[in-house]
């Protein structure tokens, strides 16, 4: 019983070593493999490079307005020392919705390349449009990216802080997500926005 297996197994080792036009299909294979290691390690490397804090500043449009205005909230500086950047807020950390927001941030170039918000004052006049599309997002993903860093179980255990959890609990119950209460948090307001709250 074991003949036709090594039988099988020779035959198949003498189609991987046998020549295949002018290299032998074991190293068509193995310079396929490479090939795909280096391609999947330049896409990888690529990728963690468009989530720095460095490539999100790099054009002036947020560089002079919404990196500006980051600055100032405690995502930026706070005691624990513990900085969120533009990716932490606006990239899915999972490889599949990662890639989703990529290419759909791909199309936000439009706007660099039309010259549409080049100008503090083109920016100011479509940052309720900008801000909406980017809160109907987070309400879409039920806020995800906030609770990557962000966790109830963190919260219940600060007694003294219990009417924040509770408050946290009471918009969980009623189907709030995190961006429902904390539009303006990292970023200003636009002018024409109004608070549903307080209303």
């Amino acid at each position: 019983m074991s003949e036709p297996k090594a039988g099988l197994f020779v035959r198949a080792w003498r189609v991987l070593r046998a020549p295949h036009a002018r290299f032998s299909l074991i190293v068509l294979l193995g310079a396929g493999m490479l090939a795909g290691i280096l391609f999947w390690g330049g896409l990888h490397t690529a990728l963690e490079w468009t989530n720095t804090l460095e490539f999100c500043t790099g054009c002036h449009e947020m560089r002079d307005t919404v990196y500006q205005e980051y600055k100032t909230t405690v995502h930026y500086a706070n005691r624990t020392g513990v900085r969120a950047i533009c990716s932490d807020c606006h990239v899915p950390r999972e490889w599949g919705p990662k890639m989703l927001r990529k290419a759909r941030a791909s199309l936000e170039l439009w706007g660099k390349l039309t010259g549409s918000i080049d100008t503090p004052q083109k920016f100011e006049a479509k940052r309720m449009a900008l801000a909406t599309h980017e809160w109907n997002r987070m309400k879409a993903s039920d806020s995800h990216e906030c609770r990557n860093c962000h966790s109830f179980d963190s919260m219940s255990g600060q007694v003294q802080k219990k009417t924040v959890f509770d408050k946290h609990m009471a918009a969980r119950t009623d189907g709030k997500t995190c961006i429902d209460c904390h539009k303006g948090i990292a970023h200003q307001l636009p002018k024409e926005y109004r608070d549903p709250n307080e209303e």
